[in-house]
């Protein structure tokens, strides 16, 4: 078993959970660039060549600029900031980027940088989510992330209030779901932003899981979009709860899919942006120009 990461320390102080739903300990998993052994839709005949390939320096510019602009400012928002969030990274990142991920979390107490070798995405994912619960024994609530996506400002103190609302039913269950199913198709430049409002269910954004304490599973155990077929999952339709950006190098749509079409944010998308999802057009204006 892995020696528990760091992360621990981020709950020094009032981040310390107790048994509660309303403090219950609350863990997220962001994968950045992290040269793992499968997890990817577009494979690479080496570990060496999928390496050279996520440490490209213009893919790496633009996962920064997506990570700084529209992943982070969310998080930092929450409105209940009692969660924590690692952040895992290949042993073999370029030292200058890993100064430029540290400086862009310095004023984000809940992140935690974790490296670890190339190994099977799954098993060491899932290894990392339980060495960092403080107490096996107690139950948590877990969330994966992607470093390219952004969740409201609220996520975390629904998805607590969801479990609350729902403690019959976790009574009866090892682990369940919470899945809110709205939310923005989005692309980001230097004009700005263009996205389209969509429904879909089990995206890796506003996702999240309930485990039981003594219960080893992980929200990493399962394929989000097949996440239903293990366990109890509720579903939320509103309001607007993530932004799904669409980029150059979206592992997904690397292969041939159904292209989403997007329009200028109005002045009212504009302003749910702000307010929802910590996204300021100005400053994705800026990052996004090299300002």
């Amino acid at each position: 078993m892995l020696a528990p990461p760091p992360v621990l320390l981020a709950y020094s102080g009032k981040f310390l959970p107790d048994k509660g739903f309303g403090t219950m300990q609350t863990i997220g998993l962001c994968r950045f660039s992290y040269p793992a052994l499968g997890g990817f839709q577009v494979e690479h005949e080496t570990i060496e060549k999928r390496i050279a390939y996520l440490y490209d320096h213009n893919r790496l510019e633009e996962r920064f600029q997506l990570l700084e602009t529209v992943a982070l400012p969310c998080l930092k928002a929450q409105t209940d900031p009692d969660f924590s969030l690692i952040i895992v990274i290949g042993d073999q990142f370029p030292k200058q980027h890993e100064e430029r991920l540290a400086d862009l979390v310095a004023d984000f107490p809940q992140a935690l940088l974790h490296k670890e070798p190339p190994r099977n995405q799954r098993e060491v994912m899932k290894e990392i989510l339980n060495a960092a619960r403080l107490d096996p024994s107690e139950p948590c609530l877990q969330f994966r992330y992607d470093d390219d996506d952004a969740v409201s400002v609220d996520f975390i103190q629904r998805l607590r209030e969801a479990a609350r609302d729902v403690a019959p039913l976790l009574a009866q269950h090892k682990t369940v779901a919470f899945d809110w199913n709205n939310g923005y198709v989005a692309e980001f430049g230097p004009e700005g932003i263009s996205a389209t409002e969509i429904f879909r269910q089990f995206y890796v954004a506003s996702l999240g899981m309930y485990i039981r304490g003594d219960c080893p599973m992980t929200i990493m155990n399962f394929a989000h979009e097949k996440i239903s077929r293990f366990m109890p999952t509720i579903s939320f339709s509103e309001p607007p709860m993530w932004v799904r950006s669409h980029n150059g190098y979206n592992d997904s749509r690397q292969k041939p899919v159904k292209q989403i079409p997007v329009k200028p944010l109005t002045d009212a998308e504009i302003k749910i942006f702000r307010d929802r999802f910590a996204i300021d057009i100005d400053h994705v204006k800026r990052v996004f120009s090299g300002a």
